[in-house]
């Protein structure tokens, strides 16, 4: 028997609900700064990344290879299969003093509705010292499986916690 779906908090002034998000997911642009910090170093920084939007979930957003700083993915192998992106391959995020296993991941050759994020890649938030959409600090998706960044620009609740599997 699978949970009954949760009650959406409201969303306020300026908010995107999740559960307005679509299912199948949908690609978009994000027009704000997106940054990612391990270790005191800025790995990742740009203002070209894309937004996946999945019901239930907060947005996982993707950066464009080159604005990766050099040296700081290391090939970890294939991570998972995405029903909707296809095969993902996961980097360790490597700092200055510390390595972060399977902290990002890529679709190399993602299904045609997400073949604009081809190679860019996603963050695991929880595992780096901190990310950023704009200039607000982000908080993981809760569960540790999903990579969303959940900002105060959304509204849950979010997928990943206890209870949410179902969802």
């Amino acid at each position: 028997m699978s949970p009954a779906r949760p009650v959406p908090d409201p969303a306020g002034p300026g908010q995107e609900s999740v559960w307005d998000y679509p299912r199948p997911p949908r690609l978009e642009r994000e027009p704000l700064r997106l940054r990612v910090v391990l270790d005191g170093l800025v790995v990742a920084d740009t203002l070209r990344g894309w937004r996946v939007l999945e019901t239930s979930h907060p947005p996982t957003y993707y950066l464009p290879p080159e604005d990766i700083r050099p040296g700081c993915l290391v090939p970890a192998g294939r991570s998972s299969l995405c029903e909707w992106k296809g095969y993902a391959t996961a980097f360790d995020v490597a700092g200055p003093r510390s390595r972060a296993p399977r902290a990002a991941w890529t679709y190399p050759d993602p299904t045609p509705p997400f073949a604009a994020i081809a190679g860019h890649v996603a963050f695991y938030a929880g595992a780096m010292k901190a990310c950023f959409v704009g200039e607000e600090r982000v908080t993981p998706q809760p569960g540790g499986f999903y990579g969303g960044w959940i900002t105060s620009r959304i509204a849950g609740p979010f997928k990943g916690g206890p209870g949410s599997m179902g969802w």
